[in-house]
């Protein structure tokens, strides 16, 4: 869901938040989730144009950028897309980042046919148990030169 209460670009003004190039999407996920990484190298293959970056949540940034949008890092329950300075969370952001990359990734905004509780329940359901489905990876450490290159840290 779009995060209502912050205004666009609101973390620019955050001394919290480390200055980064946000000129783009950015994507700020797990990096010892195995599906985040899965979502991460789906992205990468998706992105015709490059433009997408992701933040480890774990690093500096992705910690700062969590807290900004009044989202745990340390039990973090979504993951966070930035995009035109807008924050989003949970399935709306997975079919945002679908429509942005095009393609037959736009399929992934037939989610919006559910019901927002079903969708928030589906997707809580997967996040808090995203480490029993998937086995644990380091992101950052995923020899994959086109995760590597949009690496934000």
């Amino acid at each position: 869901m779009e995060i209502p209460t912050k205004a666009p670009f609101s973390y620019r003004d955050d001394p919290a938040v480390p200055t980064f190039d946000d000129a783009g999407p950015r994507t700020v996920m797990d990096a010892q989730c195995g599906l985040c990484a899965r979502g991460a190298r789906w992205i990468a293959r998706n992105d015709q144009d490059a433009a997408f970056r992701i933040i480890p949540m774990q690093s500096d940034l992705g910690r700062a950028l969590f807290a900004h949008y009044d989202l745990d890092p340390d039990d973090p329950a979504s993951w966070l897309f930035l995009d035109e300075g807008r924050g989003y969370t949970s399935l709306d952001a997975i079919m945002r980042v679908g429509r942005r990359l095009g393609g037959a990734s736009r399929f992934l905004s037939l989610f919006a046919i559910l019901p927002r509780p079903v969708q928030d329940a589906a997707y809580g359901a997967i996040a808090r148990n995203r480490y029993r489905l998937s086995r644990r990876v380091e992101l950052c450490a995923l020899p994959d030169p086109d995760i590597q290159k949009r690496l934000l840290t």
